[in-house]
């Protein structure tokens, strides 16, 4: 159905495929993965020719109708449930020609047709869809102008799902989507009938959604059966092999090469030499396996965490227009070692609950009471329009840590996916998930001890989440997090929060049973047998538990680490200003003393990094024996 046939694109000096060949069958529902930058989205504007490629071709089987969610969102006068009608041109284009003057031999055939395409049932099919992405009846036969940005492309999205062309693109779908869609867009995928491409960087989305990874990296693409897990497993196995054969190649070849040079010269050997050479020029040329990009190293270390409670909030309420609140009642405690997600659709009041306890909005009635020491680490979910898109990363971490040594902001930088002249880029250069990497780096270098994310992971590709769960799940503050992936609430939060109506109460339940609850409302139980919540929850409760324990037992191995790297930076950072120094040939011609003094405490900061590095290693390896056998 669809064929990558020698594929070769370069776009300025960037080649992003080269010699690719590829066909993906109809029917499959294929998940495409691959880090920022690797050619994911270029990939589609090569389907749908909106870019031709350098050498080879692209090409789709004769009449298959292929299409992608529209880039200009709706927002016309037009009724939101007829734009998704109209996306079915062909139902349209006979009802138009039945309104018409249609001949009358003509009209039996139009009926015939309609009917064929399951025309009568359009109406509840568009309605059942919008249900799905959060619209209700009376927002279903609302004009579209009168919905914001994201809503709209809620529009665009249902109107593409709607037409069920032959081959569906979606590129990042749920970034205009709550957990609530998420969730019912992963049953819906799972059920569609045809082809589609997915490009999603949401682990759960490509396990439950999608019977095929097409991986996208090095130039090439890569196939692979199954969901996302399925993949990195598969993917991780033949990487090793690849390892194992360049190794034991290079092994063979060094040992030939060794016995060439030895016995080259003699006569007695000179034939045996001569072999090995030919045996040599022979043997298979392995190249090593790719090796991963580098995975930020996030972070975030709490300054001070403060004795319990660090927020209480007594019959709450707050809004933004005097008099009109969007919550009330609100009664809750957070407590320093607490990891809760909000729950609820879009406009009920996660991200105003979350300004709340961040203290950025005033209270109508009740109470607030903080801890004198908490700190408020608050990533929104807009926040990267906020960024100064004329200075660079650099610029904008020296802010955050002043009268640091640029030395110690880049390294703070390169932790997090900014190396070199990365960290002098301009904001307005850098890619989405740069920004989000940014953001969250100037939020870690506020020291909080409480985070406070809404929808941190837009952009992130799926091994930066890997590194912010892990991040979070370190953390010794509370985090509170508002996220439309339900993979990032699973693997952070144990506790669960549903805010809707006005009110803010406590999810008795876990997020399967949450999922169950989203599909019954929208119409469909996704097609799951129930399962018995009581035991899951406690299931879930047991492993919650278990995990805060492990990070209670492996806080102090974490600390000896931490204050191992921290004295090895400043111990580099030391032996860097002492290289400085004895650089200056004056200094040696001058003061010969000093030069020596100088020299000398460099040679003991030398040995003291080299003694700061053994520690460092030993307590990495105590810290890794530990996680490991907690993980057996």
């Amino acid at each position: 159905m669809l064929t990558f046939d020698h594929l070769h694109l370069r776009l300025g000096d960037r080649v992003l495929f080269e010699d690719a060949s590829l066909t993906i069958p109809a029917g499959h529902r294929v998940g495409v993965i691959g880090r920022n930058g690797a050619g994911k989205t270029t990939l589609f504007r090569l389907i749908l020719g909106d870019l031709a490629p350098t050498a080879g071709e692209v090409s789709v089987a004769q009449g298959m109708r292929v299409t992608a969610v529209a880039q200009e969102a709706p927002g016309g006068p037009e009724r939101v449930r007829d734009v998704v009608l109209a996306a079915d041109t062909e139902r349209a284009g006979l009802l138009a020609e039945l309104d018409g003057d249609a001949d009358p031999m003509r009209v039996g055939e139009i009926h015939a047709r309609l009917e064929e395409i399951g025309a009568h049932g359009a109406e509840a099919r568009a309605a059942r869809i919008l249900s799905g992405l959060g619209f209700d009846e009376t927002a279903q036969q609302a004009p579209c102008s009168s919905f914001s940005g994201g809503w709209r492309m809620r529009i665009a999205l249902a109107a593409a799902l709607f037409s069920e062309p032959d081959l569906l693109l979606l590129d990042e779908p749920t970034n205009y989507l709550d957990i609530e869609g998420t969730m019912w867009l992963e049953q819906f995928l799972a059920r569609y009938p045809r082809t589609f491409l997915l490009i999603s960087h949401e682990r759960g989305l490509m396990n439950k959604a999608v019977d095929h990874i097409l991986h996208v990296a090095g130039g090439d693409l890569t196939l692979y059966a199954g969901g996302y897990d399925r993949f990195a497993r598969t993917r991780a196995e033949r990487l090793r092999h690849e390892a194992a054969e360049a190794k034991r190649i290079d092994a063979q070849r060094a040992h030939m090469q060794a016995f060439v040079d030895r016995f080259r010269a003699k006569a007695t050997k000179a034939r045996q030499a001569q072999s090995r050479l030919k045996a040599l020029a022979k043997l298979a040329d392995v190249p090593p396996p790719p090796s991963a990009d580098a995975v930020p190293d996030i972070r975030f270390d709490a300054k001070e965490v403060p004795a319990p409670p660090l927020l209480m909030l007594e019959d709450a309420s707050a809004g933004y227009v005097a008099g009109k609140a969007v919550l009330s009642g609100i009664t809750l405690r957070l407590d320093p070692d607490d990891r809760i997600a909000l729950l609820g659709r879009n406009g009920n009041g996660k991200s105003t609950l979350a300004k709340l306890i961040a203290g950025r909005l005033d209270l109508f009635g009740g109470r607030r009471t903080a801890a004198a020491k908490m700190r408020v680490g608050y990533f929104a979910q807009h926040q990267a329009d906020e960024l100064d898109m004329g200075a660079s990363p650099i610029d904008h971490l020296a802010r955050k840590m002043p009268g640091a040594e640029p030395k110690a902001v880049r390294a703070v930088l390169g932790r997090w996916g900014f190396p070199g002249e990365r960290a002098e880029t301009a904001v307005a250069k850098l890619s989405g998930g740069e920004k989000a990497r940014l953001l969250l780096a100037l939020l870690a270098a506020e020291k909080p001890n409480l985070l406070i994310l809404d929808e941190p992971t837009n952009h992130l590709d799926m091994e930066t989440r890997g590194a912010l769960v892990t991040a979070l799940n370190d953390f010794e503050g509370a985090v509170i997090l508002v996220s439309h992936d339900p993979d990032l609430v699973e693997s952070v939060a144990d506790r669960l929060l549903l805010v809707d109506k006005g009110r803010v109460q406590r999810f008795d339940g876990d997020l399967d049973d949450y999922r169950a609850l989203v599909l019954r409302e929208a119409g469909s139980d996704g097609g799951q047998a129930p399962k018995p919540a009581d035991a899951a929850r406690a299931t879930k409760k047991d492993d919650r538990k278990a995990a805060a324990q492990l990070r209670e037992q492996l806080k102090p191995l974490r600390q000896k680490v931490q204050a191992a790297e921290k004295e090895m930076e400043r111990l580099a950072s030391t032996i860097a200003g002492y290289e400085a120094d004895l650089a200056d040939t004056a200094l040696h011609a001058q003061r010969p003393q000093e030069a020596a003094r100088i020299a000398k405490a460099r040679a003991d900061a030398m040995t003291a990094l080299a003694a700061a590095e053994e520690a460092w290693l030993a307590a990495s390896e105590a810290l890794e024996s530990a996680q490991a056998e907690a993980g057996s």
